[in-house]
């Protein structure tokens, strides 16, 4: 049994990290996946009983992870489609292009752990291309925010998927992650940040020409005040509710979501249909990315087999016994995650280690969200925001390679560094 099992996630996650030249959707793949590995399981194992239990319990997890991320997701949707987010951008302003990459870094870092990575690149990467006349300008912007937006994701419950997995897995808690690697995850954006401006100095500002209302939606100012502030509310309030009634956060969100959907149908109700569509949440519903919801499925129920199984163990065991320092482990796993998928790179090792072992916030958990979060900047496909900003700009794999992998990996390095020094004088 353990040899099929691994055979076939293997299969499964070469699938998953060979996405582009096989032409099979992710999402497809982890299901198959999933499917084949609880079968040769449920086979193996004849007793149907505990195995609906077991697969029950998965359930559970996953389940919270989806409802958590389908609510955000739509949150931020609505947002968009009131053009709530030009509340932000329509501010920023810059006469140099290193005082320009300083500002949408910082930006970028913040907004990232309020929404979330992928969101805000897609945010920022929109915004640059409205706000500089140069692709090469743009080119390199859309490199930075991909840094700014993984670094700022990863300190925050609600920023990367990853942290959120931990978060509502139980392995980090809220003021904790904040505080623990925020610091590293600001030295991992300054410091390619650093070189980046400091490369363009002297260089001017060049500005494109306005355009307009490229969305064609109109909006009054009032109505996308409202709803970026109640979005953003809705997103925030969720650690806060968490820790106050204790509840799974996907109870948060969802009641933040529901809030936010009674007040966006009051203060458009005397609006014909035509107008309103666009707006309501029910058409924000269509927009989000099913896909990536189901991906999510296939490889928490695909990882949880092994985990149940006693494989991820076996392998959390033999990691410990070969390499022996868990800074490296995580480090090296961070890394891996450049290459491949992040959200089965944690998966995998919440299932490998017992919080028995390592209890919620210790090193481990937090050293992982900061490795698994911030990793995928080294290549522009090891993260969602980097995929998603080669998708708008057209960005080449080896022009980000040639230009902001050495970038990436350099600030990579020092956040770890600030991290394992900070905790060795804070514990």
């Amino acid at each position: 049994m353990t040899a099929a099992l691994i055979v076939v996630f293997v299969l499964a996650y070469t699938a998953i990290a060979l996405e582009e030249p096989l032409r099979i959707n992710k999402s497809g793949a982890a299901l198959i996946g999933a499917g084949l590995l609880w079968t040769i399981y449920a086979l193996s194992m004849g007793r149907p009983e505990l195995v609906d239990e077991e697969l029950a319990h998965s359930l559970i997890e996953t389940a919270q992870i989806v409802f958590f991320l389908i609510g955000a997701m739509t949150v931020v949707e609505v947002v968009d489609s009131h053009d709530g987010f030009e509340v932000i951008t329509s501010r920023i302003k810059a006469k140099s292009l290193g005082a320009f990459v300083w500002i949408i870094g910082t930006v970028t870092f913040f907004l990232s752990a309020m929404l979330d990575n992928l969101t805000t690149t897609i945010v920022m990467v929109s915004l640059c291309r409205k706000l500089l006349s140069e692709r090469r300008d743009r080119l390199l912007m859309a490199g930075v925010i991909v840094i700014s937006a993984n670094a700022g994701g990863a300190w925050s419950p609600i920023g990367d998927v990853t942290t959120t997995m931990l978060w509502i897995g139980g392995q980090v808690t809220t003021i904790p992650i904040i505080t623990g690697v925020i610091i590293p995850s600001l030295v991992n954006m300054i410091v390619p940040l650093s070189i980046v401006s400091y490369g363009l100095r002297g260089r001017a500002f060049a500005a494109a020409a306005a355009t307009g209302n490229p969305t064609g939606r109109v909006t009054t100012l009032f109505e996308r005040n409202l709803m970026f502030c109640m979005g953003l509310a809705a997103l925030v309030s969720v650690p806060i509710f968490k820790a106050v009634t204790h509840l799974p956060p996907f109870m948060g969100i969802l009641l933040g979501l529901g809030i936010l959907w009674a007040v966006g149908d009051l203060v458009h109700r005397n609006k014909p249909y035509e107008e309103r569509e666009h707006v309501t949440i029910a058409n924000a519903l269509t927009r989000i990315d099913m896909s990536a919801i189901v991906f999510f499925i296939g490889i928490l129920l695909a990882v949880a087999t092994l985990s149940h199984a006693g494989i991820l163990a076996a392998l959390a065991e033999w990691l410990d016994d070969t390499v022996g320092r868990l800074d490296v482990i995580v480090m090296s796993i961070g890394l891996v995650s450049a290459i491949v998928d992040n959200v089965p790179m944690v998966a995998a090792a919440m299932g490998m280690y017992s919080m028995d072992a390592h209890p919620p916030d210790s090193f481990l958990w937090e050293f992982m969200a900061y490795c698994a979060g911030t990793g995928g900047s080294i290549l522009i496909i090891g993260s969602a925001a980097g995929v998603a900003a080669m998708g708008i700009e057209k960005i080449d794999f080896i022009w980000y390679m040639k230009r902001f992998s050495l970038l990436a990996l350099s600030g990579y390095v020092a956040g770890a560094l600030v991290y394992i020094a900070q905790y060795s004088l804070l514990h």
